[in-house]
């Protein structure tokens, strides 16, 4: 199998994962006083299962050089920790549709900047399916109550943030071994996020969390270090294009199990959205996997 059908596989799984985490982290995050410590500590759970798995096939890193050691402590901090105090902080000011729309453009920008950023080309079925996405997303959410203001500013910037991580990602993967950028990631995030805990105040949190707590920490960190360990494997081998966008499919599967849990269909409009993403979503997978042109396309340089 070549690389980008695997890479559009794991991709595939990560949304599986995707999908998964956000149904729990719904329920999880509710149990804890404050999001920041929950975030914070599951990332620490995912950077331990990550780096251990590292070590326990690889050893201690060497010869990465510092470039290399200046990408991994960027993925850390704009994708591994600020954007989570961003998105939390803006989630707390602003409404929860205008935070739902706003994130859920990330695939648009993730594709913008791999375009611009990557040289990668995509053809004129891949970008309507790109603008099909767009669409179902908005069903599914749809924009209205949506309003501009400081909280939807640091959504933005948050979303913007991982787009970014994305492209880093895409280029450092190219000499950096998938297990080495997501420890990065999760280990040099986690540095950030405990030191926004000592300046604010609440590392004396984590002593008072009682077991249950600790099983939902462990938990989703698990799912955490899975998703981050796929999801660059699928952009070491596919185009962040296609992986963004196959990553949406993560969306009707939490719904799926908010259908189960709940009992209760969602509106119409969402349900045709769903659809859609599943449909767009998969003619891109598709195209990857059994089209002609299998590798990832890029300009040439000059």
């Amino acid at each position: 199998m070549n690389a980008p059908r695997a890479g559009i596989l794991l991709a595939l799984g990560t949304a599986l994962i995707s999908g998964v985490s956000v149904f729990l982290n719904g329920f999880a995050v509710r149990q804890f006083p404050d999001p920041a410590t929950y975030t914070t500590l599951k990332n620490a759970v995912a950077a331990a299962i990550l780096v251990a798995a590292f070590l326990a096939v690889s050893g201690v890193p060497r010869g990465l050089g510092r470039r290399r050691w200046l990408g991994l402590a960027a993925l850390g901090v704009i994708g591994g920790s600020v954007p989570f105090l961003l998105f939390f902080t803006g989630l707390s000011q602003a409404s929860a549709p205008a935070a739902a729309v706003i994130h859920k453009t990330l695939f648009i920008w993730v594709a913008l900047l791999a375009i611009v950023l990557l040289r990668e080309r995509i053809g004129a079925w891949q970008v309507g399916a790109l603008v099909v996405l767009l669409a179902a997303q908005l069903m599914v959410q749809p924009p209205t109550g949506v309003s501009l203001g400081g909280g939807e500013a640091l959504i933005a910037l948050a979303t913007g943030l991982w787009a970014v991580e994305t492209i880093v990602a895409k280029r450092l993967l190219r000499s950096v071994p998938t297990l080495v950028a997501g420890s990065g990631r999760m280990a040099f995030g986690l540095v950030v996020l405990v030191g926004y805990l000592a300046v604010t105040g609440r590392l004396a949190l984590v002593a008072e969390l009682g077991i249950v707590q600790w099983v939902w920490v462990l938990g989703t960190g698990a799912l955490l270090a899975v998703y981050v360990g796929t999801w660059y494997a699928a952009l070491q081998r596919a185009p962040a294009v296609t992986v963004a966008a196959v990553l949406t499919l993560g969306a009707p599967v939490t719904a799926g199990l908010q259908l189960i849990a709940s009992g209760s269909l969602p509106a119409a409009g969402s349900i045709a959205g769903y659809l859609m993403i599943v449909l767009a979503g998969g003619a891109l997978a598709a195209g990857l996997l059994w089209g002609r042109d299998h590798e990832p396309r890029t300009a040439a340089a000059g």
